[in-house]
């Protein structure tokens, strides 16, 4: 990690320090540490238990997608790309550092730059179809609840999708319309020309087609293998939800266990979309705001309310971050590819 991400990590630990302290202003720190004491600790480890399945199953799909094609890909491997990746999502704005992180994470394997390009934006199609799917079914259940609790702020919900969907759409066309998108693009870049040296232009370009061509060639190549394709669907699928299902756990573990499944899990689906917005790394501020705000009416007591916002951004973020520094240390296997 180099020393610039070394001062962003702290800078971001310090940040979250002084959110907690902001939310724990009116709340005597005796009341939350009973609060605390008195939690039901089975119900928490389940909340754990997610997290770590998540960062499994997101594993799981990073081995499945490389192992068919290249031989001695190991778990351990496989482990070490979420792991990577939740750091470097939580150090940079709109975890815009996640998917680089995650393609020097694959070389230091061994595995091909271009290879694990595709391979990683192939992941991140199907990524995406799901947090997009997902988000159908939540605005159809809970829009109208975080309508009422964050008024203006819920049409960042919807602006959010459009980006989500913005994003599909133009890799979607990448896989089906390859011609017509390299011309596209070549169109959206010479502009970019202008102001730049030919020869770096020209380079610039010879890149981004690569890539184009490197990501097409793995979706004419992965496309054939419907199997393969469903088989990552459904891990993403419940890799999503027992992400979204940590909320409702830590709930059970503060005594309500009357919350309703359904509806606590939409809300938590609309809140990541929200926060996937705010500039500042791991939404920072907007997350924690947004959470106590969806959830006071489910939470009546203030300092439980804060304590379930701490304890879910405690698994959600600073675990995840927490995780990527193990992984940074642990050195990885060499693979070597089949003919």
């Amino acid at each position: 990690m180099s020393r610039r991400n070394k001062w962003v990590l702290a800078l971001m630990l310090l940040l979250g320090i002084a959110i907690f302290a902001f939310s724990l202003r009116d709340i005597k720190f005796s009341v939350l540490i009973n609060d605390f004491v008195n939690i039901n600790f089975w119900w928490f480890g389940v909340a754990i238990l997610c997290m770590v399945i998540y960062l499994g199953l997101e594993a799981w799909i990073v081995k499945v997608f490389i192992s068919d094609r290249i031989e001695g890909f190991t778990f351990k491997d496989a482990l070490r790309i979420p792991m990577v990746e939740q750091l470097f999502n939580g150090i940079t704005p709109f975890s815009s550092g996640g998917q680089p992180a995650q393609l020097i994470a694959l070389m230091q394997t061994g595995v091909d730059a271009g290879k694990a390009s595709s391979v990683l934006l192939m992941k991140f199609v199907v990524y995406q179809s799901m947090i997009v799917i997902n988000f159908l079914f939540a605005l159809v259940i809970g829009f109208h609840d975080i309508q009422d609790k964050l008024h203006a702020l819920a049409w960042l919900v919807v602006f959010g999708f459009s980006i989500h969907l913005a994003v599909i759409v133009g890799l979607l066309m990448v896989m089906f319309w390859h011609a017509f998108t390299k011309k596209a693009v070549g169109v959206i870049m010479k502009p970019m020309g202008w102001f730049m040296k030919a020869e770096r232009f020209e380079r610039m370009s010879a890149n981004v087609n690569g890539k184009i061509d490197s990501f097409y060639a793995e979706s004419v190549r992965i496309s054939g293998q419907w199997k393969l394709m469903l088989r990552v669907f459904v891990i993403t699928f419940f890799q999503l939800m027992f992400y979204y299902l940590i909320p409702y756990f830590i709930m059970l573990a503060l005594g309500y266990t009357t919350a309703n499944i359904v509806m606590v899990t939409s809300l938590h689906i609309l809140i990541v979309m929200v926060i996937s917005l705010f500039p500042i790394p791991g939404g920072s501020g907007g997350a924690e705001y947004s959470f106590e705000m969806i959830f006071r009416s489910y939470i009546s007591s203030n300092s439980k309310l804060v304590l379930a916002m701490i304890l879910w951004r405690l698994l959600t973020y600073y675990l995840g971050m927490l995780a990527g520094l193990v992984a940074m240390v642990i050195r990885p296997d060499k693979v070597r590819e089949e003919n």
